[in-house]
């Protein structure tokens, strides 16, 4: 263990954010596809956090940013003209930053590739209950 893997979270908080995303991710991306300015650092997060080989504090973080994301209740609702996103893009800007080692290139070019299907294709299947 180096250090930077000490990172405090809660199992039953990370499940509980893993199953919000796992049911509100793909609907919510497809809806706001052109209107989320960051989406492709989402899908990347996703794509890292769903990752058999991402360590379990970096799903944590992620799964905790995209669940923020999700949720249609927050600090600025999504609904508000031109800054509805802004605190969805900083909570994952955040985590992003901090686990930025663990978002691999195959993270970003899976989130470029939906981007260029256009979110055509069907999400894939929970790539999370198999991890």
């Amino acid at each position: 263990m180096t250090g930077t893997e000490i990172v405090p979270y809660d199992p039953a908080k990370y499940r509980r954010n893993r199953r919000r995303v796992q049911r509100g991710f793909w609907p919510k991306i497809r809806r706001n596809l052109a209107k989320v300015p960051f989406v492709e650092d989402a899908l990347a997060a996703y794509y890292c956090a769903v990752d058999r080989g991402t360590p379990t504090y970096v799903k944590a973080t992620l799964m905790t940013a995209l669940a923020y994301f999700v949720v249609p209740s927050d600090l600025l609702p999504d609904v508000v003209a031109a800054f509805g996103y802004t605190d969805d893009a900083t909570v994952l800007a955040l985590a992003v930053n901090a686990v930025a080692p663990h978002i691999k290139d195959e993270h970003r070019e899976s989130a470029r590739g939906f981007l260029e299907d256009s979110g055509a294709e069907a999400a894939p299947e929970s790539a999370e209950a198999s991890s």
